[in-house]
């Protein structure tokens, strides 16, 4: 379990877990080592549109978790809670993602054409990315 929450709790293991046609880069990451209250700032594409987001960790719990909460980016809310569960000789991952679009009625519409499937793809990208690092 603390191995791989350590790399978890790695800013620039983002660039790993993340596919690659969303272009993402960190920007910064203020303090470090990443514990609570650290800004993270991204660049990243969606399609054609470059967004930079910036993400706060709001509550750090080694080694069972954390939780990053969007200050600045696409979403009107994005809260991302990492849960570690140890299991047998393994670990446990956990992801809750509670987000909402802007844009109200127009939110909703591109939620349901485009960004629900996108979140899912990126998060399938993710598991089979944490599957690789760690077998």
């Amino acid at each position: 379990m603390n191995e791989v929450f350590d790399f978890f709790s790695r800013a620039e293991n983002l660039q790993e877990l993340t596919p690659p046609w969303l272009h993402f880069h960190i920007l910064s990451v203020d303090p470090q080592p990443v514990r609570k209250g650290t800004l993270i700032r991204y660049s990243l594409r969606w399609r054609i549109f470059p967004i930079r987001w910036t993400t706060e960790i709001v509550e750090w719990d080694p080694p069972h978790g954390f939780v990053d909460v969007q200050l600045k980016g696409p979403y009107q809310l994005w809260r991302h809670q990492h849960r570690f569960i140890a299991e047998g000789n393994g670990t446990r991952i956990l992801d809750e993602i509670q987000y909402r679009l802007p844009f109200g009625v127009f939110g909703k519409l591109a939620h349901a054409l485009k960004v629900r499937h996108d979140v899912e793809g990126i998060f399938n990208y993710r598991k089979r990315a944490v599957e690789k690092q760690f077998g």
